[in-house]
């Protein structure tokens, strides 16, 4: 079998060119291959003299796909190196573009043959690339691909990385709007990070802060599924949509009202209200796929939340047992439930039976909470500054008599 040995950048690209062509004539015979592979290696050549570099990878990558079948993975890897090379050959930041979209719609054909080393392939590409927007459109097929494959485990680590992406690509709300649309489909069909589904798809949902009734209209099916798993997560108790006009206009929408209304009790009522909602609208629950224990058990747990930010530093047993609808040998459990998710830091004192809260948990963190969260924040500023204030002055009262022994001492 024959493989791909470059000596310079100019033979590199012509060894690809009669190494796929080969393979693709190799079927025709001898007397027909060897005139189709050397009127294509002239070709190159013209190309490689003019400088036309899209040109030539258009040449390069059309029988490109062929080598997937046929070849070694590193035989494979070499030939698309050489390939994606030719995005750093050209000054015109146009041409390199259709380069990449030439090369891209090539590895895309066929996700689900080698997609690992496709995908290998886009990422050298994207690391060649010095225009924000080409990196861009490439990760996104990065993301198509991955989906494609099925191989989304190898590009989910990257997303920690995407605020310093988006810091590198400055791109529009519009690119921003596809690329949290997408990172949350993929993370949504990963259980283990189903809270970043969630946040990334909160994040789709922001960007739709300030516009008109028109443009909102375009979040309604995606902030209807955010609400929906919002309530089924089992270990996510606070979010922030209630404040985003996307999720908002849900709210006298005859389709998705009364999952807004659901939304509106999870965030800011308490277990009662949601049995009341559950009694009218059971099919409705059914029907999203919500399970009525699952949403006692969050809502038991979220109205603890709520009792805690009530208390006045206490809560009592007798409390907690009614609100919660449990019997009495259940509200430690429930309390501890509480602490192993992080709801609530607190002790329980048994002796006195109330539950000592340490630091209340809001169960919504919008507009409301940052000013009183900048409100604490200025009197502590303040306090710290009256503390410095006053040990200055005392320095000065204990430094002013040693001061004066000293000049008497002289």
């Amino acid at each position: 079998m024959a493989t791909v040995v470059p000596t310079s950048e100019e033979d590199a690209a012509l060894s690809v060119v009669r190494f796929v062509s080969e393979l693709a004539w190799a079927d025709a015979g001898p007397e027909v291959a060897e005139p189709q592979v050397s009127r294509l290696c002239m070709e190159a050549e013209e190309f490689i003299v003019m400088e036309k570099w899209l040109e030539l990878a258009s040449l390069m990558i059309a029988s490109a796909e062929l080598i997937f079948s046929k070849v070694s993975e590193k035989d494979i890897e070499s030939t698309f190196t050489i390939i994606c090379n030719l995005v750093t050959k050209t000054a015109n930041p146009d041409e390199a573009m259709e380069i990449v979209k030439v090369v891209t719609a090539k590895l895309l054909q066929q996700p689900n043959e080698k997609p690992a080393v496709r995908l290998k392939i886009l990422i050298n590409l994207y690391n060649l690339l010095e225009t924000p927007y080409c990196q861009f459109y490439v990760y996104m097929k990065m993301l198509n691909l991955a989906v494609d494959g099925k191989v989304t485990e190898f590009i989910i680590p990257s997303f920690k990385k995407i605020d310093n992406f988006l810091k590198d690509w400055k791109i529009g709300i519009p690119e921003q709007r596809e690329l949290f649309l997408a990172i949350s489909n993929i993370l949504k069909e990963n259980k283990s990070v189903s809270k970043d589904a969630l946040k990334f798809l909160t994040r789709y949902l922001a960007t739709f802060s300030g516009e008109d009734a028109q443009v909102l209209i375009e979040a309604k099916e995606e902030a209807a599924h955010a609400i929906v798993e919002f309530v089924r997560a089992p270990d996510i108790f606070q979010c922030d949509l209630l404040d985003l006009p996307a999720v908002a206009q849900l709210e006298k929408d005859a389709k998705y009202g009364l999952l807004y209304e659901l939304l509106k009790i999870f965030l800011t009522q308490r277990l009662d209200a949601y049995l009341d909602y559950h009694a009218a609208n059971s099919t409705l629950l059914k029907t999203y796929g919500l399970v009525h224990e699952e949403c006692i058990a969050k809502m038991r747990l979220m109205s603890l939340v709520d009792l805690n930010s009530d208390a006045s530093g206490t809560i009592p047993y007798e409390l907690i047992r009614d609100t919660l609808r449990i019997n009495d040998d259940e509200v430690e459990l429930w309390v501890v439930r509480a602490i192993t998710a992080k709801l609530i830091d607190c002790k329980l004192d048994q002796m006195n039976q109330v539950v000592v809260v340490s630091h209340p948990t809001a169960r919504v963190f919008g507009q409301h909470q940052w000013q009183a969260l900048r409100t604490k924040l200025v009197t502590w500023r303040g306090n710290v500054a009256t503390v410095i204030s006053t040990i200055q002055a005392n320095k000065v009262t204990e430094d002013g008599p040693q001061a004066a022994q000293g000049l008497v001492a002289r």
